[in-house]
């Protein structure tokens, strides 16, 4: 998969919002626009920290849906490889070259379970969640029917309340079919605690951490009882991987949006009540926006509004300014201002943080990449809207 355009074929303003070597002031907006120094200096942060803790870092493609930034985690990072949420995302990854796709989630619909045993193909190692014992038999005869093998994880709903199953004796019921069927293997658990990641309090994620550490001790010790070995004890968030790294139980952590960072995920605070977003991890991902009316004294209208982000996790925050410039409303195509000291100017551009990066990733095409004032590389957003 070649993810690298002939930027010769492209006008710019028209199918890409800057080419390499222009200038930062040039691109046209609203685009999203990569720090990529702080990036480099996040994942390599997060690589290091992994690799000091003896983990493996399976990072999240949905964050990003970029097959260059997952290539870019591997080499900075020592990424292991991806997780992705749908077969379509595990798809657009096998295909740019990533040797290792796991879908941290079910498949279960027919058509999807086909192509997810066809993936193998591709050259990748292939992995999916289970938590329901009649899907073992339906992935194990799609993987027989292409010749390939699907590598299985026994989901455990460790507090999120969505998939996965409560009790160890489930664990171990579902993981000795996957381990006697045809076509898979048994590869592990997946524990992911997402409910808790945006919990203020670094005490209060801790606290809930401890409870899914505890029930994957038990699976795992239950799994032992029968002799099955788990390669994967995967899970851990952003808002949680040093509580997973230090358990001596999980072994994967499953990291994705301390590369960019977003405004809900920096409010959060570390183990001394800072902000993540203070000396934790960069700001690396911004949107960046133009002032296209100031009619009112008062206010600035931009042009980010809802279709150049999400809002579920709350409003963008303005980045890099010291003055009373805020983000404060939206609709559609407008960004609304407030400017009380009238300090911005038309076609004035702001840098904006947004409220939660991964479904903002997933309404644009392109990352423009900047260093030093100039940009540096151009990079399609590869998974955007694979949402199947």
């Amino acid at each position: 998969m070649n993810t690298h355009p002939n930027f010769e074929d492209y006008e710019v303003g028209y199918d890409i919002p800057a080419k390499p070597g222009m200038d930062e002031a040039d691109i046209q907006t609203p685009c999203l626009v990569l720090d990529l120094d702080a990036l480099e200096r996040n994942i390599k942060k997060m690589g290091d920290y992994a690799k000091a803790h003896g983990m493996r870092h399976r990072v999240h493609g949905k964050m990003h849906k970029s097959v260059d930034v997952a290539m870019l985690q591997e080499k900075l990072g020592g990424a292991v490889g991806v997780c992705c949420q749908k077969v379509s995302e595990a798809e657009v990854f096998a295909r740019g070259g990533i040797k290792d796709v796991m879908v941290s989630n079910q498949v279960t619909a027919p058509a999807k379970i086909d192509r997810l045993a066809r993936m193998p193909k591709l050259g990748a190692r292939v992995l999916c969640c289970v938590d329901d014992p009649e899907n073992v038999a339906n992935l194990s005869a799609a993987a027989v029917k292409h010749g390939t093998q699907i590598e299985c994880i026994v989901e455990i709903d460790c507090g999120a309340g969505r998939c996965g199953v409560s009790s160890t004796q489930d664990v171990v019921n579902i993981a000795k079919m996957i381990d006697a069927a045809e076509g898979l293997k048994f590869a592990g658990i997946q524990a992911y605690q997402g409910a808790m990641q945006h919990m203020d309090s670094y005490s209060d994620r801790e606290a809930k951490t401890a409870v899914a550490i505890g029930q994957v001790e038990n699976a795992i010790t239950g799994l032992k009882s029968v002799g099955l070995e788990c390669d994967i004890v995967g899970g851990g968030g952003t808002g949680s991987y040093y509580f997973e790294s230090n358990s001596n139980v999980f072994n994967e952590l499953q990291c994705g949006s301390y590369a960019f960072m977003d405004a809900d995920y920096g409010r959060i605070l570390d183990k001394d009540g800072k902000r993540i977003d203070d000396g934790e991890w960069e700001n690396a991902l911004f949107i960046l926006t133009t002032v296209m009316s100031h009619a009112k004294a008062d206010k600035a209208i931009v042009d980010a509004g809802l279709k150049a982000q999400s809002v579920d996790s709350g409003l963008p925050t303005v980045y890099g300014r010291t003055d009373r410039v805020e983000y404060v409303k939206c609709s559609d195509e407008h960004g609304v201002v407030a400017d009380p000291d009238g300090v911005l100017k038309v076609n004035d551009t702001l840098k904006l943080v947004p409220g939660h990066c991964d479904p903002t990733c997933n309404v644009h095409d392109w990352y423009v990449g900047v260093r030093g004032g100039k940009v540096e590389t151009v990079w399609p957003v590869s998974a955007r809207g694979k949402a199947y």
